[in-house]
C-alpha cells in the first residue's frame, strides 16, 4: 500500500492510534475504513474493541475528550503498546490535543513513509508494506 497524498483524519483511532499504520490495514487487500466506520475488513479485536465501545457509549470521538480519561483500558493499551512496539498512544493523543489532528496527521505520514518506495511502515513491526525494508528512518527503533 502506498502513503496517501494525505491521511485521512478518519484514520485516527479514539485510543490514538493511526490506523494506516496499522499491520492489518497496511498488508490487507482490503482494508479497512478505520476504528470508527464500518467493522468490514477489520480483525476481530477490533470489531470487539472495548476502547471503541466506550466512545460510541459515551458519544465522544476521542478518548482525550473523557473526564475519565486515561482509564484503565487506555493505560493498559497504553502498556502494551510500550512494551511491544516502543509508542505511545497516549502521547499520540496528547500531540492531536496540541497541533490539531491535520498536523498530527502530516506527521505521521512524514514519520511512516518508506524512502525507498513510498510505501506505509507499519508500527507494528516497522516494515514497509510495499517493499518490506525496515527503514532506519522511520524513527520506530
Amino acid at each position: 500500500m502506498k502513503m496517501p497524498e494525505t491521511i485521512d483524519n478518519v484514520m485516527f483511532a479514539p485510543c490514538g492510534m493511526n490506523c494506516l499504520v496499522c499491520y492489518k490495514h497496511c498488508y490487507h487487500k482490503k482494508p479497512c475504513a478505520g476504528c470508527l466506520n464500518s467493522d468490514k475488513g477489520k480483525p476481530e479485536h477490533c470489531r470487539k474493541c472495548r476502547v471503541k465501545a466506550c466512545v460510541l457509549e459515551k458519544e465522544i470521538r476521542y478518548c482525550f475528550e473523557c473526564g475519565e480519561y486515561p482509564c484503565k483500558p487506555v493505560k493498559s493499551l497504553e502498556k502494551s503498546y510500550n512494551t511491544r512496539y516502543h509508542a505511545s498512544l497516549m502521547e499520540n493523543s496528547r500531540r492531536v490535543k496540541e497541533l490539531g489532528l491535520a498536523a498530527f496527521m502530516a506527521q505521521q505520514k512524514q514519520q511512516f513513509t518508506c524512502p525507498d518506495c513510498g510505501g506505509v511502515i507499519s508500527l507494528h513491526d516497522a516494515e514497509c508494506s510495499e517493499c518490506g525494508q525496515k527503514p532506519e528512518k522511520a524513527g520506530l527503533e
